[in-house]
């Protein structure tokens, strides 16, 4: 058991360094892009929230981890273990939310609808986008709270024992953790699954309207809407798959009283990580970016010179464009 924790725990290192990585190159290419264009749009506000709470996220997970894995008795005091795993959920609930936000927000660019009051509430949603993502937090937060009085928060020092760790202890602290999982990620993940049919649905639609525009003489072509479509639909597919282990994890953790909550920070590093990455993809600029910089550094070493990536030529686009 202990080895698995110690692999585990070399794992989830190896994880947020990437996850660090990725996500505060979206931070720094996005405050780049604020000073070459002076604004910022809806979706650059929120992939910014969402990489701060991921590196955040990361850094306490691992920083827990490690004060684990050295204090294995756990003679220091479980408060500041308990306030770290505290922040930890708290963290995991923006994290999700605001993934669901920005897949909702792609969904509102890409999908018209003829309900005036839907449209109304989109618009009153955006105009506050600022707010919103500084709300998201906050509920957090707050939704993780009553842990510290429904959670037992103290530890036995028994063999591989975690220190502070947060388990319901009775009834009402199962109903709290099943209200916790809902609202922090089956509520999201919902949100998520109806923009993802929207979009699949409006992507059908308008395909078959230009194909029959042109009477099949070519493919229809999206530029760089279809490059949003993927990677709206690809971190819909990343969450799904994320939440399905999670749930699974959390509930050998709660019922059978398994000591494996490293495990769910381990995974909570691999969305992370290949959330960063999808996001960096659909951001056309970022991409090029980071292939660009790629090269350049295998340019230093010719014996690397295999795992160079092609670089694609700009080429112009009829289509619409989406902001991304």
């Amino acid at each position: 058991m202990y080895m698995n924790k110690v692999a585990i725990w070399v794992m989830t290192g190896i994880l947020a360094t990437t996850t660090v990585f990725f996500n505060v190159y979206i931070f720094l290419m996005s405050i780049w892009n604020y000073r070459q264009k002076k604004k910022w749009s809806p979706s650059e506000t929120i992939i910014l929230a969402l990489s701060v709470a991921d590196v955040a996220h990361q850094l306490i997970c691992y920083f827990w981890m490690t004060m684990d894995e050295v204090d294995s008795k756990c003679l220091i005091d479980q408060r500041p273990y308990t306030v770290m795993l505290l922040l930890i959920y708290s963290l995991k609930f923006t994290i999700m939310w605001d993934t669901s936000f920005l897949t909702f927000y792609y969904s509102t660019k890409l999908v018209s609808t003829p309900n005036h009051c839907y449209t109304q509430i989109q618009d009153a949603i955006f105009k506050h986008v600022t707010l919103a993502v500084c709300l998201i937090p906050l509920l957090g937060l707050g939704t993780c709270m009553p842990m510290l009085v429904v959670f037992k928060s103290d530890n036995i020092t028994a063999a591989n024992k975690d220190c502070g760790i947060l388990t319901p202890t009775n009834n009402i602290g199962h109903v709290y953790e099943a209200m916790y999982l809902i609202l922090s990620d089956v509520l999201p993940g919902v949100l998520m699954v109806k923009c993802c049919f929207s979009i699949s649905f409006h992507l059908a639609v308008h395909l078959r309207q230009m194909k029959a525009s042109t009477n099949g003489a070519h493919r229809p072509k999206l530029g760089s809407q279809m490059r949003v479509i993927q990677m709206a639909l690809s971190l819909v597919a990343v969450f799904i798959l994320f939440l399905v282990i999670d749930l699974y994890v959390n509930y050998q953790i709660s019922v059978n009283q398994e000591n494996i909550i490293g495990l769910t920070f381990c995974f909570t590093s691999i969305y992370t990580t290949v959330t960063a990455m999808v996001l960096i993809y659909g951001k056309k600029t970022f991409w090029k970016a980071l292939i660009h910089e790629f090269n350049v550094c295998l340019d230093e070493y010719p014996c690397l010179y295999c795992l160079k990536v092609p670089e694609q030529k700009a080429k112009p686009s009829t289509p619409e464009k989406v902001q991304t």
